[in-house]
């Protein structure tokens, strides 16, 4: 069932469309730009090359990137004290304040990609590289066997640089470096911290077409979010994350909402940190509950902690006003959140033309851009001629 039951229900995306390798792998002189761009105006759909992404854009309107790094977030391990033990790699997904980490175990499958794999139980062990322990302590959910807390006792970060790997799911054809999950935004953190999974939506961007953006007069500004573990396979909601909105971004966001420049946040990683920013205090996740960030309209504060807010239509969104992401499966939790930018038939519209065209999906694949019907005394305006 989709989550947009009466929406995308029936849709269904071939295999083939998975992106199997990065955009710069798939012929001779191709670079991470070269990957198509579907631009939604409401229902009505156009077909571009990303590149054309700056003549897409207005001056005075504002990019917001998540800076947030990748990391080799995934580790083999041995469950059981012993020697032997049945063979898991570990996800780390998030660090919590008091230095455990949420942590998913899953089975390898063979290939070099992993399967899913029930958690716990509490207390059990897990061997890993260089002589470390992890031992679990208890779902981060209640109910959900999927994220665990657990302790581990090495410095993970040094673990996870000195034997790590990028996440890697079984549409992919191989390995890649780590270099291949990290965008042209990605800034290391002082403490090691990072995304457990690439903010794929800044990926396609380049340094020359930031500068193009820029010259055009598109202001780009960060934020970091650092992303945990998805659940590729149930799709559930996004679990508390890390992030911080800096006091310059959120200067520049509110600086062009009162002068009319149009926020597209890059990626929904983006959507999720600004709208926390702009809705009232975040608190930091216990184990076993989520955070809140309730609150009410207002702009964007400077704001860092951790975020449990779930973008839906029934709340809508408060800062955005366009959305560029990759595309989603029918199932994925994500689309609530495009539903709540753009609606409902709109995502109806772009998907289907995504499946007809055969555009390629997930984290190596193309991208979308939605965007707000053009006003029609805006089309002319002089700020869109350069």
């Amino acid at each position: 069932m989709s989550v947009l039951s009466d929406g995308l229900e029936g849709l269904r995306v071939p295999a083939e469309l998975s992106a199997r390798v990065p955009a710069e792998q798939r012929g001779p002189g191709r670079g991470r730009d070269d990957v198509r761009l579907l631009v939604s105006r409401g229902e009505a759909v156009s077909h571009h090359a990303f590149r054309e992404l700056p003549a897409l854009l207005r001056a005075g309107d504002v990019l917001v990137v998540n800076t947030s790094t990748t990391l080799a977030a995934a580790v083999d391990g041995r469950l059981g004290a012993e020697p032997g033990g049945e063979p898991v790699v570990v996800h780390f997904s998030t660090r919590g304040d008091d230095g455990r980490w949420a942590v998913e175990l899953r089975t390898p499958d063979g290939s070099g990609s992993t399967r899913p794999r029930g958690g716990g139980p509490a207390g059990a062990v897990v061997r890993l590289p260089g002589g470390a322990r992890l031992v679990l302590a208890g779902p981060l959910v209640p109910g959900s066997g999927r994220l665990w807390w657990a302790r581990v006792d090495a410095d993970v970060p040094g673990l996870l640089g000195r034997y790590g790997r990028a996440i890697r799911y079984g549409y992919t054809e191989r390995d890649q470096a780590l270099s291949a999950y990290r965008t042209v935004f990605a800034r290391p953190s002082p403490d090691g911290a990072g995304s457990a999974e690439m903010p794929s939506a800044g990926r396609p961007f380049t340094a020359r077409l930031v500068a193009e953006l820029v010259e055009r007069g598109v202001r780009i500004a960060p934020l970091s979010l650092h992303t945990g573990v998805a659940s590729a396979e149930v799709h559930e909601p996004p679990y508390p994350e890390r992030f911080e909105v800096p006091a310059a971004t959120a200067a520049v966001v509110n600086a062009a909402r009162a002068e009319g420049g149009r926020i597209i946040a890059v990626g929904t990683t983006v959507v999720r940190a600004l709208e926390s920013a702009a809705a009232g205090p975040s608190r930091r996740p216990e184990s076993g509950a989520t955070a809140s960030a309730e609150g009410v309209e207002g702009p964007v504060r400077a704001r860092a902690g951790w975020t449990g807010l779930v973008v839906t239509p029934a709340r809508g969104v408060r800062v955005v006003d366009g959305l560029l992401t990759g595309l989603h499966e029918p199932e994925a939790s994500h689309l609530l959140m495009l539903e709540a930018v753009a609606g409902r038939p709109a995502l109806r519209s772009a998907y289907a033309a995504a499946v007809r065209e055969r555009y390629l999906w997930h984290e190596f694949g193309d991208v979308h851009l939605l965007l707000p019907e053009e006003e029609p005394h805006r089309v002319h305006c002089s700020r869109n001629a350069w």
